[in-house]
Order: structure tokens, then sequence, then C-alpha cells
């Protein structure tokens, strides 16, 4: 009897622990769970509020990817289109070498291999997720960036706009987009009216690259019905800031929704590199499906790999 009294004392010890050793943080009516790590930290002077506040108005992800118009660098592109049965339809491998002189950048395709009906005949990319691609991480021709830095895209037309606000939906997860209907506003975690469908939390962990970090994650609650799902369409957020500067070093997410009209299911990863104190990214997997109406649907992969970074010229 006495061992069986130790014993549940014992329990009920760590149990306390357990819940004592967790906590929850309030930013702009959000909860937010943080891990006994994270907890230690805010004893010790982690500022919680100041880190989500920066989580929210955190820009660098986004600008990350326009960094690539503004150095040389070696790309790895592996890019698959997949049939109805999941077997691979057409695809395209190539290494790519981009080189800046000035503000201008060029590219050269040093190998390529191609399958299926990834071009048409007069060379131009047959599905949308190429198209994408090419437009984010290929160069054709001769490209000059402003006094900024940044890339203006020069064409005009809804199908140029329409890509640059598909690019913010995929590239620029938890921010609202401007102009694009039923999806632009529920993309927005820190507005009140979505905020309320997520689960939010902070944990300490090494990154991939032995980084140490926080993690903040924002995942939709699980107990939805079919009504509230559908006010959302980021199913989970997590990104990884590094402990010393709150840098991004990594980003991992997943984008779902259904309408009549239009569906989609999109998950991606991303990790982050220094060349140069610019925020760069060195790794991009993506795989999603996507289908409009009277279209056929398009289910692809890819992963880019970039390195071998150089300044200009």
């Amino acid at each position: 009897m006495r061992l069986k009294s130790i014993l549940v004392t014992v329990i009920i010890c760590l149990c306390i622990n357990g819940l004592q050793a967790q906590d929850t943080a309030h930013y702009k009516g959000m909860t937010i769970n943080l891990d006994e790590f994270t907890v230690a930290a805010k004893k010790i002077g982690f500022d919680v509020n100041s880190f989500i506040k920066r989580v929210e108005e955190d820009t660098t992800f986004y600008r990350a990817f326009k960094n690539l118009h503004i150095v040389g660098f070696t790309g790895d592109n592996d890019i698959r289109i997949y049939d109805k049965k999941g077997q691979v339809e057409a695809s395209l491998k190539s290494t790519t070498t981009q080189q800046m002189k000035g503000r201008c950048r060029t590219m050269q395709v040093t190998d390529e291999k191609v399958t299926g009906d990834f071009y048409d005949r007069k060379g131009n990319y047959n599905y949308y997720t190429a198209e994408l691609y090419a437009n984010l991480f290929f160069t054709k021709g001769t490209v000059c960036v402003d006094e900024s830095g940044n890339a203006p895209e020069r064409s005009n037309g809804s199908l140029a706009k329409h890509k640059a606000q598909l690019k913010q939906l995929i590239f620029n997860p938890g921010k609202p987009v401007r102009g694009v209907p039923i999806v632009g506003a529920k993309v927005a975690i820190f507005n009140s009216d979505v905020m309320r469908y997520y689960d939010f939390s902070i944990r300490s962990e090494n990154y991939v690259n032995g980084i140490p970090c926080y993690v903040f994650t924002a995942k939709a609650k699980p107990d939805l019905g079919r009504m509230d799902r559908g006010e959302i369409v980021i199913d989970e957020l997590i990104t990884w800031f590094n402990k010393d500067n709150f840098e991004i070093v990594g980003r991992k997410y997943a984008l779902s929704y259904k309408t009549f009209l239009f569906d989609f299911n999109v998950q991606m990863n991303v990790q982050m590199t220094k060349f140069n104190d610019l925020l760069i990214p060195s790794l991009v997997t993506y795989a999603g499906t996507w289908n409009v109406a009277f279209k056929k649907r398009e289910t692809a992969a890819f992963i880019a790999q970039f390195q071998n970074f150089t300044s200009s010229n």
C-alpha cells in the first residue's frame, strides 16, 4: 500500500509539473499555447507579444523570393506533372545558371531533360504550374531591376495581374490578397474574423540544420464544421525563426479550398539561407492540385534548389 501511495504521489506531481510547464499568451484576441521551453524563455525576457507582432508584420519571406532576382546562382529544377492515375505525364529536369551584371540578370540552361507534352509546339508551357515556376525562378533574355532592387513585372493585363495574385497567395501565406475573389481575405489568419478558426502555438526546437529556433504554428481547429471549414484557406502554417535574430529559416504550409468553380490543395516547404545579408530560399518543394471549371485538373510537384550564390559583376 505504501508503494502504491508513493507511485500515485509521483504521478500526481508529474502531472502538476506538466501542467505548470504549459502556459498561454494572448495577442489581439489570439490565444497562443507555449511549450515549457518557451515558458522558461518568457521568464527570462522573451517577449511573446513582440514576437507574434513580428510574425504578423513579417515581409521578409516573400521578399526572399524576390531576392533571387538580384543575385547570381545555380538552380536545379525538377518539375513533374501527374495524370489521374498518379503517373508522370510530363516533366522537366534542368540546371540553370543566373548571372548578374549591374542591375540586370541573364540565365543560361546548362542541362535540360523534358518528357511528355511539357511544352507545346511553339515552345510555350502547357501547364499552369510550369508557367508559374518559370515566372518565379527562370529568366528569359535580359531582365533589369529598378533602383530599389525590385524586379518589376512589365507585362500588363489580367493574366499578369492574376499571376501576381497567385504568387502572393502561395508565397506570402497569412497575408490578405487584394483582388482575389472568395479566398483573398480568408488567408489573413491574424484578422479577428479568421483567427478564431485556428489553434496557435510557439515551441522551441532546432531546425534541420541545427539552428535553435522558435517555431510559430497556426493550425486549423480539428473540430471545425463544414460551414466553418469553408471560411479558411490555410490548413497549417509552421514557421521557424532563428532565436538569435528572429529571421525566418524555414516555413512549411498547406493551403486548400473548394467551391463549385474551383478547388485547390497545395503543400509547400521552404528552407532559407543567407548571402550578403540577403535572405534567399535555398530549397523549395511543392505538391499540389488545381481544378478550375471547364479546365483540366492539374496535379504537379516540383523541387527547386539554389546554391553557388554570387554578387553582381
